[in-house]
């Protein structure tokens, strides 16, 4: 009975707050200025990314492994766009950085499922890539669409599948302190160090997802283009050898993108809160504005679709 008593007081006694404090950008000078140039980068990223699934949709030259994996990486940057900046840009227009507590959780969920998959789809392509240079005469036996699409379908639900698990523990988690978030959205680790209770629970899941959709996808990229360079040196011509760099290129932009602003921000500790912020809003921000430039701009395929389109028009 005294057991039953308590944990019936421990479940009374869990907090959960009507609305959280985004702080992140309020102590940044000038960051009027920054929402500008958010919304820049936000019409870009929507415009852009719209573009990329558009033209791989309709023309059917790029109904291909690599493109299906492109097309991907274009939702996950639309996904991840629409599910940040508005936000930050609704704060500023309308003068307020109060979020609902479950409006806050669902921002949580979407910013980080759809950075997630952007990861993981980079370390499909990645493989695309190790294939076609390392195994080119197999390359359409081994990268089939039904066998991308499954790597894509995996990439989706087990994803949906962690990222669920680390906002629902959430939810266990008692807020009597503040509802101050220090970050520039429904950050993970600013609000749990708002809990009044134990929260290792919740922080042993986000470390096993950090390990699982952020160090190993860039593990096993880095081991792809080993294993491409190796590739490389046994190509005895020069212009074989520069063509099938120039087939990476537009691959390794990306990942490097993606990756070099996240290991900047963790490698220096004594970063400044104010640039941690700036720092980290842009690694999340400009990846989906860049992608499909570099795609379009780097990819020649692309660039003869859309001439040959153009003249027909």
């Amino acid at each position: 009975m005294n057991s039953l008593n308590s944990t019936l007081s421990l479940n009374t006694a869990i907090v959960h707050p009507p609305f959280f404090f985004i702080n992140g950008l309020n102590n940044i000078p000038h960051a009027k200025y920054y929402y500008v140039f958010l919304c820049f980068v936000f019409v870009v990223s929507v415009l852009g990314n719209s573009f990329v699934i558009f033209v791989i949709y309709i023309e059917r030259s790029f109904h291909t492994p690599k493109y299906m994996g492109v097309f991907n990486l274009a939702v996950a940057d639309f996904g991840e766009s629409t599910s940040l900046i508005p936000n930050l840009i609704a704060m500023f227009l309308f003068d307020s950085q109060y979020i609902s507590y479950d409006a806050c959780l669902a921002n949580m969920f979407f910013v980080f499922y759809f950075s997630t998959l952007q990861a993981l789809t980079l370390t499909i392509l990645a493989y695309d890539r190790l294939v076609a240079i390392c195994f080119p005469l197999r390359y359409h036996a081994i990268v089939t669409m039904p066998a991308i699409a499954v790597m894509l379908a995996v990439a989706w639900g087990i994803t949906a599948l962690f990222i669920i698990s680390v906002v629902s523990l959430i939810t266990r988690l008692s807020f009597c302190k503040s509802i101050v978030v220090k970050s520039y959205f429904c950050d993970h680790g600013p609000i749990l160090r708002l809990a009044c209770n134990d929260y290792l629970p919740n922080y042993i899941t986000a470390f096993a997802c950090i390990i699982l959709f952020l160090y190993l996808p860039l593990v096993l990229t880095v081991l792809s283009y080993v294993f491409i360079a190796g590739a490389l040196f046994k190509i005895s011509s020069q212009e074989g050898r520069f063509k099938a760099i120039k087939t990476c290129s537009a691959h390794l932009m990306l990942v490097a993108i993606y990756y070099l602003p996240i290991i900047g921000t963790y490698i220096v500790p004594t970063l400044h809160p104010n640039a941690r912020i700036i720092n980290t809003s842009l690694a999340m921000a400009l990846p989906p504005m860049m992608n499909p430039i570099i795609y379009v701009l780097n990819t020649e395929e692309v660039i003869q679709s859309i001439s040959v389109n153009l003249n027909v028009v």
